[in-house]
């Protein structure tokens, strides 16, 4: 396990200790600023998520406002499985837990910015602070299996385990088409623009 895991493990474990305490109120909906904090991962099968989000003071306590984006091409085997990644992703405001769980996110379709969208609003517990405007808002969603087709047993196996993989917006406006398997050979391909 590398140092750059280790932490990030350390980090969802804060979030989730940190945010325990402070269940999500819904609060309507709001427009996302000019530069909401975006984040999300990738597959190991093609395609990904983005979430994009902002804090924000609602009636004096800290409230987060966010959307979510799957792509639209992705393999069969990871559609649906955004709500149960989203459901373990947690937000801190400069460094403290203040939510978990984003499935309260609005979904939208992939886009290159996700300024000004409608997002759904949740507030905390936490009562709002001078310069909580200012405090970096951060996105963590911890790596885990979202597909598990393996045969199990010991030695030789076969079947499918696909990851989601934390590492920044994943969902693309301009994602290619999905891949496929060429005559089942085993070989990955991926269909160009033009085909």
């Amino acid at each position: 396990m590398t140092v750059s895991h280790k932490i990030s493990l350390a980090l969802v474990a804060l979030v989730a200790l940190g945010a325990c305490a402070s269940p999500n109120m819904p609060a309507g909906q709001a427009t996302l600023g000019q530069s909401p904090t975006v984040g999300g991962g990738t597959f190991t099968s093609p395609g990904g998520l983005t979430v994009a989000a902002d804090a924000r003071n609602i009636g004096g306590l800290t409230g987060i406002c966010g959307v979510w984006a799957e792509s639209i091409n992705q393999s069969v085997m990871t559609r649906n499985s955004a709500p149960k990644i989203l459901d373990s992703a947690g937000i801190t405001l400069g460094g403290e837990g203040v939510a978990r769980g984003l499935k309260f996110m609005r979904e939208v379709e992939p886009a290159k910015s996700y300024a000004g969208m409608q997002a759904n609003c949740i507030t905390t517990e936490r009562r709002w602070r001078p310069g909580d405007e200012a405090r970096a808002l951060e996105i963590h969603i911890p790596r885990q299996i979202v597909y598990n087709d393996l045969d199990g047993g010991f030695g030789e196996s076969g079947g499918i385990l696909i990851w989601f993989r934390p590492g920044g917006p994943g969902a693309h406006p301009s994602d290619k088409k999905p891949w496929y398997h060429l005559g089942g050979t085993g070989v990955s391909g991926s269909l160009g623009a033009d085909e």
